[in-house]
């Protein structure tokens, strides 16, 4: 009975003593909460819970992430930083150089993610060479989407020219219809006016313009010209685009209000969560003119205090790039897999599109980080850029004074 009771009491010693393994916990700082979006991170949610996390997740609405910034920095400033938060482009070198990322190179080369992401897309989540955040997903911004009933209601092809486009516009427009769907907001006339420069400047003037930011191209007669274009575009809008979200926008062209939007590829995760069909309900090409610009979202690991958050940021690394949510995510946000690795046999036509072009840009050096997006500039820069187009967008301001204002708005942002 001594022996058996000092068994007893020597085990349950043991089991106190013994190390218990930390239960994953992440907070998750992020701004998908459209339908497509919503419905895509759920994926996220679940895959975390079924391997053993906690999910707490903070949805801070607006598109463009601004107001999650607001909410982040303030979160930073208490002390209190997320676990992991929806971050891109420049903006992680820029939270990095406030020493308040953390370092998950432990799962970066347990995982192989140097093996099977593309090498320009993993320079982005890496911090002075260490890994600090996890790519999700590959967008492409430069997208037209259409109305496959209306253009076909009133005989107008999917236009490959900006001619085409105009001349199209111009026909919906005297039938009565909305040419194009657009919310008015910064970002999204950002969207608009680099896809229209792509088209125009080319790869190479886009990339001298809005990565370099070489002052001849900012102030060029061809940049004149984007803002031309860009007027046009203005008065293919309705006149209650102030203010409207994206996926309202989207939704403009799903019920045939509007013929066409130019936006990434997240707006075909909006189609797709309404259960239209593309080639069918709805179409996709890429906006006229050369290259392909990309948007890819990633998740910033923060510094946080714990056992528990620290391991919920590990199983959430780990999960982002793992090829089974790289599939189903990306299915349902519209956008193709940052994995290099993933089978496209369950993606639609725009995605396989997508992806074949991704390549071939890659291959004659046309890929290319979308200012709009954060993936090419610094906020100063970008934001600098971005007042101009919208002050041009909503007023009578000419092009020529446009250009003016843009090389002087970059020049006194450096």
């Amino acid at each position: 009975m001594k022996l058996s009771a000092l068994a007893a009491s020597s085990a349950v010693l043991f089991a106190l003593a013994a190390p218990v393994a930390a239960e994953p916990q992440a907070e998750v700082l992020h701004w998908w909460t459209s339908g497509g979006e919503a419905k895509a991170v759920g994926v996220l949610q679940e895959e975390f819970s079924a391997n053993g996390g906690t999910w707490t997740d903070m949805p801070v609405a607006g598109g463009g992430g601004d107001a999650a910034m607001t909410a982040l920095r303030a979160r930073v400033l208490s002390g209190n930083a997320p676990a992991a938060v929806q971050l891109k482009g420049p903006a992680i070198q820029e939270w990095y150089e406030e020493g308040v990322l953390a370092d998950i190179s432990s799962v970066a080369e347990a995982e192989g993610w140097a093996d099977v992401l593309p090498a320009s897309i993993a320079e982005h989540m890496k911090c002075e060479g260490h890994w600090c955040a996890a790519p999700v997903n590959v967008h492409r911004v430069d997208w037209i989407w259409a109305n496959a009933e209306v253009l076909a209601a009133n005989g107008i092809e999917m236009p490959t020219t900006w001619d085409e486009f105009n001349a199209a516009a111009d026909k919906l427009k005297e039938a009565g219809v909305i040419p194009l769907a657009h919310g008015g907001q910064a970002w999204q006339d950002a969207t608009v006016f680099e896809v229209v420069a792509l088209g125009l400047l080319g790869p190479d003037g886009f990339k001298k313009a809005f990565v370099d930011l070489d002052a001849d191209t900012l102030s060029s007669p061809e940049m004149v010209a984007v803002f031309d274009q860009m007027r046009k575009m203005r008065g293919y809008v309705d006149e209650n685009f102030p203010g409207r979200d994206w996926n309202l926008a989207t939704a403009m062209v799903m019920n045939g209000e509007a013929a066409f939007q130019i936006m990434g590829d997240w707006a075909k995760g909006e189609f797709l969560a309404a259960g239209k069909v593309p080639g069918e309900d709805f179409l996709c090409e890429s906006a006229p003119g050369d290259g392909y610009l990309y948007n890819v979202d990633s998740f910033a690991m923060f510094e946080v205090d714990g056992d528990d958050k620290k391991a919920g940021q590990e199983l959430l690394a780990k999960l982002i790039v793992g090829p089974n949510f790289q599939k189903v995510f990306n299915l349902n946000k519209g956008s193709i897999p940052v994995r290099t690795d993933v089978a496209l046999d369950e993606f639609d036509s725009c995605a396989k599109k997508s992806s074949e072009d991704m390549a071939a840009a890659s291959e004659n050096g046309s890929l290319l980080p979308s200012y709009a997006h954060g993936m090419a500039l610094r906020g100063a820069q970008a934001g600098a850029i971005t007042d101009v187009v919208t002050a041009h967008f909503n007023s009578d301001m000419s092009s020529e004074d446009a250009v003016k204002m843009l090389a002087e708005a970059v020049a006194n942002s450096m």
